[in-house]
């Protein structure tokens, strides 16, 4: 893959990628991290590409303009866990916890961003484990791990040896939106697939499926606009 800067006000940054299955060319914008994508055939002229994103770059910049902005949580900072927005505060606790609309972490240290991710991991795996585990048992099918990781490209995932991961911002979600992502991972034990098959499993894990869907699809890329990445 190339990258190259497509100019303007502002600039944008876009990566070429080139591919045997693309016919013609495709943009594509990210709805998780803004990233610019421009799919191209394999012998297609680079020139001839830019051009052909030159035509689309207002469309481009529309598209980012409708970006979530970055929200830098830290002490005072709001903060959505399982849907509700609480305000993230330093209180004379052991551990962080939730309480009185407020997500509360020790004040004996800084790295109160860093305090509440890992809370919020903890929470994310006990939430996707107990849902896993019940989906699992009404399909009548075992999962093999559950694993959680901070992805920009999927929710979640099921691979042949029936290992389940997640997104760990899942947590930031409703519980329901969190529910239906169990489901649809554990559906993938009995169908490796979305074909019909596969969405009658899903309907009859988690009958409310397509509006928790669309859901994600809405207002998903809002919760990897948090960036935990530390201001006290």
């Amino acid at each position: 893959m190339t990258r190259r800067i497509l100019p303007g006000t502002p600039p944008v940054e876009i990566t070429l990628r080139r591919t045997a299955r693309a016919r013609r060319y495709s943009l594509r914008v990210s709805r998780l991290d803004g990233q610019v994508t421009l799919s191209l055939p394999l012998r297609a002229p680079e020139a001839e590409a830019m051009a052909f994103a030159r035509d689309k770059a207002d469309w481009i910049r529309a598209a980012l303009c409708n970006m979530p902005a970055r929200q830098v949580v830290g002490s005072g900072a709001p903060v959505p866990v399982e849907g509700r927005m609480l305000t993230l505060r330093l209180a004379g606790v052991r551990a962080p916890e939730v309480a009185e609309g407020a997500l509360l972490v020790p004040d004996r240290a800084g790295h109160a961003a860093r305090r509440a991710e890992a809370f919020l991991k903890v929470m994310a795996r006990d939430r996707l484990v107990a849902a896993c585990d019940g989906h699992a048992a009404r399909l009548g099918r075992g999962y093999r791990s559950l694993t959680l990781r901070d992805t920009r490209s999927r929710w979640g995932s099921c691979s042949a040896a029936g290992g389940l991961m997640f997104s760990w911002r899942l947590i930031l979600a409703p519980p329901e939106i969190l529910d239906y992502v169990a489901a649809h991972e554990v559906a993938h034990l009995a169908e490796m697939n979305h074909s019909p098959a596969f969405w009658r499993v899903v309907a009859g894990l988690c009958p409310d499926y397509a509006r928790h869907r669309a859901w994600l699809r809405k207002h998903g890329q809002t919760l990897h606009a948090y960036d935990f990445s530390g201001r006290d």
